[in-house]
């Protein structure tokens, strides 16, 4: 290989590793996404069927 193509084999490896750089960052962001996602939902669900139940009790006590 010519200096020009050493050079260019070069710049394309380092292009390379940028390119695998920013898709592992995308992997952590999508799988920190997903977790979060999951326990905001599995939150949500809790709050929900507590504020249910609460409810639920007050009418009770409210019936008798």
């Amino acid at each position: 290989l010519n200096s020009s193509e050493k050079a260019d084999a070069s710049e394309l490896q380092r292009m390379n590793a940028i390119e695998q750089q920013k898709a592992q960052f995308q992997a952590q962001v999508h799988n920190f996404t997903d977790v979060c996602w999951a326990n905001c939902v599995d939150r949500f669900i809790d709050t929900t069927l507590s504020i249910t139940n609460r409810f639920t009790q007050m009418v009770q006590k409210g019936s008798h």
